[in-house]
């Protein structure tokens, strides 16, 4: 069998083995495409393969902005500087119509600039936000779908964890 033909397999017993045995999906992926570049090259090349890759991406220096992004996070939410974020676009914001579902998405936004990650946003702030809105009778969907919304904002203002890595992803053309 060619290559393609051995990928679509692959796929196929990858959705076999996540259904019926449960195994996470990142350890069912690894494994499966370790058996497919077994079977289509040879194990010593898979072997190889494994060891050069996870050096060229993990020794990558521009990829190092990643824990820091994350300290940084850990750093303001610790400190308490996600309230002091959340009470200031509150005074901006809270006399409009809807002000804490504006607030909430601005101080996501402001939480996620400095953090870099839309999950942790989306954690920290959830925390913060969510109460109070609870306690001005929001709606709990406006409540979640302000904070996704604000959370998702990350992304777009740089620096973000996800643009350093599209940067620092190598592209073969």
């Amino acid at each position: 069998m060619e290559g393609p033909i051995v990928g679509v397999y692959g796929i196929g017993i990858m959705f076999l083995v996540l259904f019926l045995f449960r195994i996470p999906a990142a350890f069912t992926m690894a494994i499966i495409g370790f058996l497919g570049v077994t079977y289509v090259v040879s194990f010593n090349a898979a072997l190889n393969m494994i060891g050069a890759d996870m050096w060229n991406i993990f020794s990558n220096y521009g990829l190092t902005v990643i824990p820091m992004f994350i300290l940084v996070g850990e750093f303001v939410h610790y400190a308490g500087y996600n309230d002091g974020l959340y009470y200031a676009t509150y005074r901006w914001f809270g006399h409009y119509k809807g002000g804490l579902a504006i607030t909430t998405i601005m101080a996501c936004a402001a939480f996620s600039a400095i953090s870099g990650s839309n999950t942790a946003t989306a954690a920290t702030m959830s925390q913060v936000a969510i109460p109070a809105m609870k306690k001005y009778n929001y709606h709990p969907m406006l409540n979640a779908g302000s904070v996704a919304a604000g959370s998702t904002l990350g992304v777009l203002i740089p620096p973000s964890i996800v643009l350093v890595v599209y940067g620092c992803t190598p592209v073969n053309l």
